[in-house]
Parts: C-alpha cells; sequence; structure tokens
C-alpha cells in the first residue's frame, strides 16, 4: 500500500469570474494551497481540484457562473468540485444542485478551504458551508500574484451603502479593511515579487479607514512614500469619496497614475434618487472639471446602469445628455437585471428588455465616440509604457501612466519593464496606438 506523503500532490484548475477583486482572492486561495503541497494544473493536465469563484452582479453574470461549473466538470468529471464566491454566498443551494458541485463555500468559508478540503470526504453528495450576512466581519487580506507586471490589492471589503438595485452588501457585508501597516507590508511583498503596477481593489475603496480608524487618503500617502519604482491605480472610487484634496494630490503624486474609474449608474437625479445614489449629477460633473483642471489628460472611465426601473424615456435621454457632455473617456455600461432581495423591485414601471438591449447599444457607441476622442488627443504625445506579457500575434501590449494601450513588436526582453516613447497613430484594428521610440 502506498503511504500518503508518497502520493503525487493534488493538481487544482481555478476559474474566476467578475470583478478584480475575485481575481486577488483567487490567487490567495491558490497560494494557500501551494504552500500546502497543491500544484496549480498546468493547460491540458488533468485536475483533482476545480474551484470557482463566482460573480452575482447580474442575471448574465450567475448564467456565466453556471455555464463555467458544466464545462469544467465535463472537462475533468473526476475533480472535486468547490464552487465559492458572491453567487455562492448568496444562493447556496441553487448552486449545490448543480451536477458535479461538491463544496459550497460562503464569503467567510473559502478563506479557509484548505480546512474545508482536508476534512472532505464524500464526493457524491453536495455540502453547504455558509456564513450568515451579519458574520461577514473579518478582512482577509488579499494579492494577486500570477501576473508579475500588475499586481490586484485587495485593500478593503464589504459595502455599507445598500444602493437598490445591488446585492453586494448582502455577500459581501458591512464595510472593513486592513491597516496601512499591513496594506503597506502586502505591497512591498508584491513588489519584491516583480510587481511594477498594483490596483488597489475593493467593493468601495473611498471607505478605507472605517474598521481602523485610518483614513484612504493616509494610505494614498503611505504608499507614495515607498522608495520604490512603481505605479498605484485606484480601481474603482465612488465620487463622493473622491475628495477634490485627494484628485490635486494625486495630480503631483510619485507614483500613482493620473487613471480614474468612477461609478456614475445614471445621468439622471431623479434615477440617482430611486437607487439611493449619494450624490447628484452636479457634484458628479464638478469631480470630472476638477479632475481634468489638475491632470488634463488624465483617463476617467465610467459605470452606468441602463434600464433599471423607473427609467423612461425622458429620463435616459437625461442620462445620454449629460454622459455626452462630459470629458470622459470611456463608459463601462451594464444592463439592469432583477436582483431578489433588492428594494429596486418594489417600483412597479419595467423597461422591457428589448428597451434595455436598445438603450445599450447606443451607451456603447457613445463609449467608443469617447474613447476615439480621448487616443487621438494623446498621439504625438511622449508617455511611459509598462509592457506586459501579453502579446496579439507579433506585437505585444502595454500601458501608459494615463491608461493609453500600445502596441509594439514583440520584444521579450521589453516585458515588465517601462520605455519612454512617443505615442504614434492608430494600428491597423484600431485598437491602441503604435509605440514611436524616442
Amino acid at each position: 500500500m502506498t503511504s500518503p506523503s508518497l502520493l503525487p500532490p493534488k493538481k487544482v484548475a481555478f476559474f474566476t469570474l467578475g470583478c478584480k477583486l475575485n481575481f486577488a482572492e483567487t490567487s490567495h486561495i491558490g497560494k494557500q494551497l501551494i504552500e500546502a503541497g497543491y500544484l496549480k494544473a498546468r493547460s491540458g493536465e488533468e485536475a483533482d481540484i476545480c474551484i470557482v469563484n463566482t460573480c452575482t452582479v447580474t442575471d448574465t453574470a450567475d448564467r456565466k457562473c453556471r455555464q463555467a461549473i458544466h464545462r469544467l466538470h465535463r472537462e475533468y468529471p473526476h475533480a472535486i468540485m468547490i464552487v465559492t464566491g458572491c453567487y455562492a454566498q448568496l444562493k447556496p443551494q441553487e448552486i449545490a444542485a448543480i451536477e458535479g458541485v461538491n463544496l459550497v463555500l460562503g464569503s467567510n468559508e473559502k478563506f479557509n478551504i484548505l480546512e474545508y478540503l482536508q476534512t472532505f470526504e464524500n464526493q457524491n453528495n453536495s455540502q453547504i458551508f455558509h456564513s450568515k450576512q451579519q458574520e461577514l466581519k473579518t478582512f482577509h487580506p488579499s494579492c494577486s500574484y500570477e501576473d508579475r507586471t500588475r499586481y490586484f490589492l485587495k485593500i478593503q471589503d464589504g459595502c455599507d451603502y445598500y444602493c437598490t438595485y445591488c446585492t453586494i452588501p448582502f455577500a459581501r457585508g458591512r464595510s472593513r479593511n486592513g491597516s496601512i501597516s499591513e496594506i503597506t507590508t502586502l505591497a512591498e511583498k508584491a513588489i519584491s515579487e516583480g510587481a511594477k503596477e498594483i490596483v488597489l481593489t475593493g467593493v468601495n475603496v473611498g471607505d478605507f479607514g472605517k474598521s481602523t480608524s485610518e483614513s484612504f487618503f493616509n494610505l494614498l500617502k503611505a504608499l507614495d512614500e515607498l522608495p520604490y519604482e512603481i505605479r498605484f491605480r485606484i480601481s474603482s472610487i465612488e465620487p463622493d469619496l473622491l475628495s477634490d484634496e485627494i484628485i490635486k494630490w494625486i495630480a503631483q503624486s510619485c507614483h500613482f497614475m493620473p487613471h480614474f474609474h468612477i461609478p456614475l449608474q445614471s445621468g439622471s437625479n431623479e434615477i440617482l434618487r430611486i437607487m439611493r445614489r449619494r450624490y447628484n449629477s452636479e457634484l458628479f460633473a464638478s469631480k470630472i472639471d476638477t479632475i481634468k483642471k489638475w491632470m488634463p489628460n488624465a483617463f476617467i472611465g465610467v459605470d452606468v446602469i441602463v434600464g433599471v426601473r423607473g427609467e423612461t424615456k425622458k429620463l435616459f435621454e437625461e442620462t445620454k445628455n449629460f454622459i455626452s457632455s462630459l470629458n470622459i473617456s470611456q463608459l463601462h455600461v451594464f444592463t439592469y437585471s432583477e436582483r431578489q432581495s433588492t428594494k429596486m423591485l418594489e417600483i412597479k414601471e419595467i423597461v422591457p428588455s428589448s428597451e434595455r438591449k436598445r438603450r445599450s447599444e447606443i451607451l456603447h457607441q457613445l463609449s467608443d465616440e469617447k474613447i476615439k476622442i480621448f487616443y487621438e488627443q494623446q498621439i504625438g504625445k511622449p508617455a511611459q509604457v509598462l509592457w506586459e506579457n501579453r502579446r496579439k500575434g507579433e506585437k505585444m501590449l502595454g500601458f501608459t501612466q494615463n491608461y493609453v494601450k500600445v502596441e509594439k513588436n514583440y520584444d521579450k526582453k521589453s516585458v515588465n519593464t517601462i520605455q519612454n516613447i512617443i505615442l504614434g497613430s492608430w494600428n491597423r484594428e484600431h485598437t491602441a496606438l503604435q509605440a514611436v521610440a524616442f
């Protein structure tokens, strides 16, 4: 009989859906398993364990999660299937009923995945380990490490905003965060592993400090003082938490890039009120103006949701016209889908699916126009590009300080290096600008 210690290590396949926060947490889970002796399954290898980290922000996200589980079960029929993440936290019974699922772990339990895996015995039954929402109080620091160019550093979790369309507070609990000391230590570790760029992630990053009596601004300043060649970006920040003081400070920062991702959700004050957002369109516009005043070349990405209940054609036109007036770079357009247990369901006026799709297409077209204008404004300007290990045919890709996508002929020596260039004209596909060396 073979001794357990002589058995080959089990191989694990990971599949992550949703936000960058999920990717950071998957990396944390993977690191735990690798340190315990497990191996990451390579492409084409048979996996003994499959871990799916799910998202539930929309119906489409739920569907993609189910499809991923079905596909992985077909690909690895004998593997232990573990499903975790926001979908698993909100609808564990629904996940457990899917063929092939063995373990369903809630938002707390995923950070003790090794413990549940080591005690798992019966692959013929689905087992659920799931915390109640009020028990989601612990902050678990995470940092992605698979891409040695760009890391995603989790600084905060949970949300206290309870917008009427959103289930994330139910899936992730109240706002909480690590300490400034803890976050800077994780950043230094990522830098030591080769990171050239770190993106600060969380559910509501501007709320950082609530559980440690610190502040987001002080965290930014502490990270900016690190004596390394490193770039920082803020993944997404609520407009009411993006102070003018922070904007002006980033404009002269050593390490923070002129790149903002700000959720608008609607340009209609009536819809913002229905959503229970904590700002109005006037405040949002003032933030855009302040950014452009201090950083004229800053990239500004904006989230918007179309087709929520109560959004009449007139109110959608308000949103479209408001966005048209903004000096922004790109839209991230989301089509509203009903979410169980949200206050939005109390509103009777429903936008038909076909109309939601039409509005989404209109804003996607507007986004295309915005990004074209922004890129063409950058042509001929000097920039510093961080080259990634991504290639498209014979080309490699990188991003400037202000998040302009750039390409050049592939050069392995350039990977994970920062190069001074001049931004040239569009590439053939009109998806990036071409780099011209100094």
